[in-house]
């Protein structure tokens, strides 16, 4: 399970360094092969390959209805290998796509991670957070 979040950079080349902590785990769990492709909120969604294996086959089962979506997601899917130093690199349309430049947050969600620019992740927080909870956690609490 991936969670908490990290401030990164992107290098020059559009690479993302993991942090040492993830990096461990992706190395472990799919020997540092991973899929980035985009999500609908505006930012990359990054999973360990067998994951992201997973959520291809279903998408590519969708029918026929769902076919811009799986433009999106299958579409601007892209295999990527960890470098020996744990960089990922980030195409220059996947970039584009999420409105990556140079500051980024990276968030574990759980089973993959999220690639965000950083202004526009504390925008879409803002705007959570002005909007209130929703009902699907009224009844939660810690």
């Amino acid at each position: 399970m991936f969670q908490g979040s990290s401030a990164l950079s992107l290098d020059a080349k559009g690479r993302l360094t993991v942090p040492a902590r993830h990096r461990d785990a992706l190395s472990l769990q799919c020997e540092g092969r991973v899929t980035l492709t985009r999500h609908p909120d505006g930012c990359l969604m990054l999973f360990p390959r067998p994951v992201w294996e997973v959520h291809r086959e279903r998408i590519a089962a969708l029918p026929i209805s769902a076919r811009p979506w799986q433009r999106i997601f299958l579409g601007s899917a892209t295999d990527v290998d960890m470098d020996s130093a744990g960089r990922i690199l980030v195409s220059p349309e996947l970039r584009q796509a999420a409105g990556l430049v140079k500051d980024v947050m990276l968030l574990g969600m759980g089973s993959h991670f999220e690639v965000w620019d950083s202004p526009s992740l504390a925008a879409k927080d803002q705007e959570a957070i002005a909007s209130g909870m929703p009902d699907a956690l009224a009844n939660f609490s810690f």
